[in-house]
């Protein structure tokens, strides 16, 4: 099985209530890098976080890292909207998620820092489990390239 079909089946497996949620409704029609959206983003995030989880061979809490790699952008709100609570959104909104997120799911310990840590080195929360260092660096390659995608658009 290819390694994102199987990232995908994961996925649904272990996020299905998330991806189904009335949040990730709302993140469908808020924008995040580019024309993506907060959902695509967040999706595209927890495929990449359990296809290097997978290829790397790291033991991962795969039920954390994916849930938490759902929600880790799950701040409900379009950040590009001018409004004064969108101000610095790269330094807040990792707060406003993990605020967000428990008030919609049980979240566990690895979960929670995974939310709050995945803005590292920006915010100075630590990621404190490999689930949580996986979801950073997973984070900063989709971000890069949607930015880069939407800029290459732009150009053409």
């Amino acid at each position: 099985m290819l390694r994102k079909e199987r990232a995908e089946r994961i996925i649904r497996r272990y996020g299905r209530d998330i991806l189904n949620s009335e949040g990730m409704h709302i993140e469908k029609n808020c924008l995040q890098h580019g024309q993506i959206s907060v959902y695509e983003h967040s999706y595209m995030v927890a495929v990449l976080c359990v296809e290097l989880a997978i290829l790397c061979r790291i033991r991962a809490d795969m039920r954390a890292l994916v849930r938490g790699a759902l929600l880790h952008d799950y701040f409900l709100y379009d950040w590009h909207e001018k409004d004064k609570s969108h101000q610095l959104h790269g330094f807040f909104h990792a707060e406003r998620a993990l605020k967000n997120a428990e008030c919609d799911f049980r979240l566990t310990d690895i979960e929670r820092n995974m939310i709050r840590a995945h803005m590292f080195p920006l915010n100075l929360v630590l990621p404190r489990y490999r689930e949580s260092v996986i979801l950073c660096i997973a984070d900063k390659i989709c971000a890069t390239r949607e930015t880069v995608a939407g800029m290459r658009r732009k150009f053409i």
